[in-house]
C-alpha cells in the first residue's frame, strides 16, 4: 500500500510551510450554469460542497499581509490564520502563478488577538459558493458583493469627500465604505 500524496498528509507541528500554485478568472453569470456542470464531470466523483467564508486582511507594514478566514456555515469550526508571500515572478515556464504560503488553524479570538499585536484590518469580505475537489486541487466558485460609491466632480470640489463620509456613515451597519488603496488589494 502506498502512502498518501505529501499534500493530504497530516502536519504534527501545527504549521506547515508550502508553495501555493494559483490560477484565477471570472465567468460570466449567464456562463455559470455551465461552468458548475462542466467542473461536476471533470472534479471528483462527489457532490460540491457549500461555502461560505468570511475573510478578514490586516496589513502591519508593507507588503505584510495576514488573512484571517472563517466558515459563516460552520461557526465552531477554528479561524485559519493564512500568510500569503509574494508571487514568484522569475519562471516564465510555469503554468500557475507560485507563492510561499503558511496556513495555521487559530483560536476564535483571532481577530482580537491580530489588533493586540499592532496588525490594522485593511478590507474583508464574504465569498459565498461552491468548493470542487479534483485529487489535490480545490476548484472555488464563489460570488463576491461589493459597493462602490464614487462621485465625478470637477477638480478642487473636496467637500464631495464629505458628502460621500456621510452617505456611507447612513449604510452602517450593513456595510462600511471606507478608502481602500486599490494597489494594496493585488
Amino acid at each position: 500500500m502506498e502512502a498518501p500524496p505529501a499534500t493530504v498528509m497530516p502536519v504534527t507541528g501545527g504549521t506547515i510551510n508550502m508553495m501555493e500554485y494559483l490560477l484565477q478568472g471570472s465567468v460570466l453569470y449567464q456562463s455559470l450554469e455551465s461552468l458548475l456542470h462542466r467542473l461536476r464531470g471533470l472534479c471528483d466523483n462527489m457532490e460540491p460542497e457549500s461555502s461560505a467564508d468570511h475573510e478578514l486582511v490586516y496589513q502591519q507594514g508593507n507588503p505584510f499581509m495576514l488573512r484571517a478566514r472563517r466558515s459563516q456555515l460552520h461557526p465552531t469550526a477554528p479561524w485559519h490564520l493564512r500568510y500569503q508571500g509574494q508571487l514568484e515572478v522569475g519562471d516564465k515556464s510555469r503554468h500557475a502563478l507560485v507563492r510561499n504560503c503558511v496556513d495555521v488553524a487559530a483560536w476564535h479570538s483571532l481577530p482580537e488577538f491580530l489588533n493586540e499585536m499592532g496588525f490594522r484590518m485593511d478590507h474583508e469580505f464574504v465569498a459565498k459558493g461552491q468548493v470542487f475537489r479534483k485529487g489535490a486541487m480545490k476548484v472555488v466558485v464563489s460570488k463576491l458583493l461589493r459597493v462602490l460609491l464614487s462621485v465625478l466632480a470637477p477638480a478642487g470640489q473636496d467637500t464631495v469627500s464629505e458628502d460621500m463620509r456621510s452617505f456611507a456613515e447612513q449604510l452602517k451597519p450593513l456595510v462600511h465604505l471606507e478608502k481602500i488603496d486599490p494597489k494594496r488589494l493585488m
